[in-house]
């Protein structure tokens, strides 16, 4: 059976993580990343799905950490 696409993959654990707190903490947001990242490159698809996720948080619920890391991530794309 083939496994699901990484985009979908990624949408699916932020639901989780979203799930237990309602917040995204630095290990979740890490793990979402290395869920885009483990091809080697971050595509389009990839891409849409961080930025929805990224769009839909609350700056004021977010760690400084996460809060520079996000602003690092997003800096890759343009």
């Amino acid at each position: 059976m083939q496994e699901p696409a990484s985009h979908f993959q990624i949408a699916l654990k932020s639901m989780a993580a979203f799930a237990n707190d309602g917040k995204l903490d630095l290990f979740e947001l890490e793990e979402l990343l290395a869920l885009a990242e483990r091809d080697g490159s971050i595509d389009a698809d990839e891409v849409r799905i961080l930025c929805g996720i990224f769009d839909r948080l609350r700056p004021d619920e977010l760690t400084p950490e996460v809060r520079a890391r996000i602003e690092q991530v997003r800096q890759r794309f343009p």
